[in-house]
């Protein structure tokens, strides 16, 4: 796994998609292209928290999170904190 924060996540997502593409992109949409469900993106957020050492987002918090990268960029935003 690299050490790459962005490159982190996107392996991630990537590993836990129920539908992985072939090649991930950053404006592949996690439930639309991806499969995510909303116990998949539960797992999901679980999986980033530990992995980046982060706090428990909220609900409110992931609002409008929908594609790759705007996990990448709540990762960098929640890490840079």
């Amino acid at each position: 796994m690299s050490t790459d924060p962005a490159a982190r996540v996107r392996d991630i997502v990537g590993a836990m998609a129920p539908q992985p593409p072939v090649e991930l992109a950053d404006t592949h949409r996690l439930i639309e292209d991806l499969g995510y469900d909303s116990l998949r993106l539960m797992e999901l957020t679980l999986v980033l928290e530990r992995t980046f050492g982060l706090p428990r987002y909220r609900p409110e918090d992931l609002i409008g999170v929908l594609r790759v990268d705007q996990v990448i960029e709540l990762v960098a935003r929640t890490v840079a904190a």
